[in-house]
């Protein structure tokens, strides 16, 4: 029985090893993709953008509509063309920086 636990131990410690070194974790995948706003609903706390792919979040580019706080809208306007951070907040997609490409 002794054998066992010290086997198994062992498997444990040694299967971090042979993990794919190719697939990189979530945190290291880019965090800013670019789009452009199609809609602003500031006194509701959205935006809609036309993105490309997010990776962080294993998302294919499309266009959605993000929480955001209006603080962070500042002098954007439909049609400008951002860069912008989202992620995955309480089941909810948010925006939690943006910025125009200028």
């Amino acid at each position: 029985m002794k054998r066992w636990i010290t086997l198994l131990a062992a498997l444990v410690i040694a299967a971090p090893l042979h993990a794919a070194p190719d697939t990189p974790p979530a945190a290291e995948a880019p965090a800013t993709s670019e789009g452009v706003v199609r809609k602003i609903d500031a006194a509701n706390g959205k935006i809609t953008l036309k993105h490309g792919p997010l990776a962080n979040l294993d998302m294919p580019p499309m266009t959605m509509v993000f929480r955001v706080s209006p603080a962070l809208l500042g002098a954007l306007k439909v049609g400008d063309m951002v860069r912008f951070r989202a992620e995955r907040i309480d089941g909810a997609y948010v925006v939690t920086a943006i910025e125009p490409l200028r």
